[in-house]
């Protein structure tokens, strides 16, 4: 468990960018000993099953909204312990983040992470996404619901789009929100992380960008 794999992919780290994701590991090998934010199993391959899956938004943003601000406002919504808010805080940290949870004990977690890295562009919300009163420029998010039920959870919370990261074949999933969310084909565009990624854990990940 290293943060090469991130070092291959992002070249032009800083220092303090360095130091902040070698730090994530650790941290959150000490909290999911206390409250079960990741798979146990999942940690060994945490770099590349957590971080560099969170980073891949940055991989679209980089290639499909490359004329977005630098200090863009973005919401993860259903952060639980801060992915994928917590690496693409670290990768730009001139923009804004909100991580949003339900769950009280994972706000922790996140905002305690965020805390001791020295992510200062970081604010947690302990609350249902429904209820959130906050415009943001991007939201993104990682399987949280199906995308028919997450949307209406974020309508009218954004001004450019929802990133959001799935597995598996998403047809009938995209249809359905077409259906129930009265969204245009137009309006939703899916990429393969693989594309970028060259890991088989990556072969079914997909980003599902919806536009407004």
């Amino acid at each position: 468990m290293n943060a090469e794999v991130i070092y291959k992919v992002f070249p032009q780290l800083s220092q303090t960018q360095k130091r902040q994701f070698e730090m994530l590991g650790p941290l959150y090998k000490d909290w999911n000993s206390k409250i079960n934010v990741i798979s146990r199993k999942d940690m060994d391959c945490f770099y590349t099953h957590h971080v560099l899956h969170s980073l891949a938004v940055a991989m679209f943003m980089k290639e499909f909204l490359p004329d977005l601000k630098k200090d863009i406002s973005i919401m993860d919504v259903g952060c639980g312990g801060g992915f994928p808010g917590i690496p693409m805080a670290i990768l730009y940290p001139e923009a804004k983040f909100l991580l949003v949870d339900s769950i009280g004990k994972k706000v922790k977690v996140a905002q305690a992470v965020a805390d001791e890295i020295g992510l200062a562009n970081v604010t947690t919300l302990h609350q249902r996404a429904e209820d959130v009163d906050i415009k943001a420029d991007l939201i993104i998010s990682r399987a949280v619901t199906s995308l028919a039920n997450f949307i209406p959870w974020v309508k009218g919370k954004y001004k450019e789009g929802i990133i959001y990261l799935k597995g598996g074949n998403l047809d009938e999933e995209i249809d359905e929100a077409q259906k129930k969310c009265k969204i245009r084909p137009s309006q939703i565009f899916q990429k393969d992380i693989s594309d970028w990624f060259t890991d088989d854990y990556f072969s079914e990940k997909k980003i599902l960008y919806l536009t407004r």
